[in-house]
């Protein structure tokens, strides 16, 4: 499953463009199969708006029942002062799956929009080894090492129980940053070998220059940016934020385009198609995704 989603984000070349998409060589639409292929992890990261007591029985309607086999493992957080979150084992895709929630789409705004943030670098106790030169979010920052002890130890405690050695972080909006830092943060403490994928949706901006730069280096990300969602243009970058690569936009159309680069320009992709945070739309940070509106 890897090697698709590795396909469908890195070898866009090998995709016939509809001609809605096709003015600019380097950005490319992604078929219907390959589309689908995000299916079971929307699905993941909508479930990350389950409580706790949800997730662990595998007992939250659409949002579980889309992915039946799935063996729950721990999960935690309060929704208030701590995200939840969830992991477990996905048999059917032989990955452990680590999933973050959310939070309401004018909440998220306030976050990345208020002047109560800064960048800050990465606690060197839970990221041994970066370059001071890496900054985040101090808020993404805060959340992620909330929860990330109890993270890893799930994770490798599901990785012991079911032999695999691929990991899967989701998440959508705030979310989506915690498994940003999610993907940073568990390579340095898993074995040699371990693969990892990372799927974000709705993701804001979560660092500076050289931590996208770390990132397109070392994860294998894809970030799904729907319509006119104003949250992935945010925080600015004036303030010095930087989106890594890997993000796939969905059109007005409906068609998913995958634009290559760092914050493209493109009026097909998210940053020129949303200039200025008013001319986004809050209503799409939630979807469809591919006909999946996050929450539970």
């Amino acid at each position: 499953m890897f090697s698709v989603l590795a396909a469908t984000f890195l070898g866009v070349t090998a995709v016939q463009a509809s001609p809605a998409l096709s003015a600019r060589q380097l950005i490319t639409a992604l078929t219907t199969s390959q589309i689908d292929v995000f299916t079971p992890y929307t699905y993941y990261a909508s479930t990350g708006y389950c409580t706790p007591t949800q997730t662990l029985a595998w007992d939250c309607g659409a949002n579980c029942e889309a992915n039946p086999d799935f063996k729950p493992v721990a999960s935690g957080g309060n929704g208030d002062s701590v995200q939840y979150w969830y992991v477990g084992y996905d048999p059917n895709l032989d990955t452990v799956v680590v999933a973050h929630q959310g939070t309401n789409p004018s909440e998220m705004e306030s976050l990345v929009t208020d002047a109560d943030f800064f960048l800050t670098n990465l606690d060197s106790t839970l990221f041994p080894g970066l370059s001071s030169d890496i900054e985040v979010h101090n808020g993404f920052a805060s959340g992620q090492a909330d929860t990330a002890t109890d993270v890893l130890a799930a994770v490798k405690q599901t990785m012991l129980e079911y032999g695999t050695t691929s990991i899967t972080m989701v998440g959508h909006s705030l979310g989506a940053a915690i498994t940003l830092l999610d993907s940073v943060y568990l390579p340095l403490w898993l074995p040699a070998g371990t693969t990892f994928q990372t799927i974000g949706y709705g993701l804001p901006r979560v660092g500076n220059q050289a931590f996208a730069n770390y990132v397109d280096a070392n994860l294998h990300l894809t970030h799904i940016n729907n319509e006119e969602d104003p949250i992935p243009i945010c925080p600015g970058m004036f303030m010095g934020f930087v989106h890594p690569s890997g993000e796939v936009h969905i059109q007005d159309s409906g068609e998913w385009a995958a634009c290559p680069g760092q914050d493209n320009p493109s009026t097909q992709c998210i940053v020129g198609d949303v200039p200025e945070i008013w001319d986004g739309n809050l209503d799409d940070h939630d979807g469809p995704y591919n006909g999946i509106t996050m929450g539970c």
